[in-house]
């Protein structure tokens, strides 16, 4: 679809234990994207965003700051085919 995106990031830094999934969800809200994050074994996150491609690109830039306690040190982007395949934003475990 023309002017849709999906992105796929990881978020290295102390993002865990630190509200970033809630903010996450919170901004993705916002932005009205869809997709879902998680926290990963590794201490990193991980985060799809679909949605327009400007707001997929919004949070993609937000995850550089992240929650208010996060100390972001990283943000690894792969953008992959955009496929409509969520309806919602979800913090999944």
């Amino acid at each position: 679809m023309e002017g849709r995106a999906k992105a796929h990031v990881i978020v290295s830094g102390k993002v865990q234990g630190v509200f970033f999934r809630a903010e996450t969800q919170r901004a993705a809200e916002s932005y009205d994207v869809s997709g879902w994050v998680k926290n990963r074994m590794d201490g990193t996150v991980e985060a799809v965003f679909e949605g327009d491609e400007a707001d997929v690109k919004a949070m993609v830039e937000w995850c550089r700051d992240g929650s208010p306690h996060s100390k972001v040190t990283d943000v690894n982007t792969e953008w992959e085919e955009y496929s409509g395949e969520f309806s919602r934003f979800e913090i999944t475990y």
